[in-house]
């Protein structure tokens, strides 16, 4: 399974409440597509505890997508960057819009 952390800020003005839901329907369109194994809700960073030593990050939200392997993953990255699907592609491109700051972390765990 691959793994991947995508830490963010909201851009300004956007209404976490709204996001949140937004979010919901995005994953849910990416599982029903297949492009997704399944994905946690956003989280929100806690700052205030010697266990968070990421003073040079300033990014505030998270969410974690997991792929079932590589090639769902490419074929995700694909999906979205050649556009194959207009509706999914405008859908990820309205979520991309809400963030600012982002980072997409990948790791694959090992099978064992």
């Amino acid at each position: 399974m691959i793994r991947m952390l995508s830490a963010f800020n909201l851009k300004p003005g956007e209404d976490e409440t709204a996001f949140r839901a937004a979010y919901r329907d995005f994953i849910t369109e990416l599982h029903a597509t297949g492009l997704i194994l399944a994905a946690d809700p956003p989280g929100r960073r806690v700052r205030d505890t010697p266990m968070d030593t990421g003073d040079d990050c300033a990014q505030e939200f998270f969410s974690i997508m997991c792929f079932r392997d590589r090639a769902q993953l490419d074929e995700a990255y694909a999906h979205i960057e050649e556009g194959m699907d207009p509706s999914t592609t405008a859908t990820h491109l309205r979520m991309y819009r809400r963030i600012t700051n982002s980072v997409f972390l990948c790791w694959e765990e090992d099978a064992e």
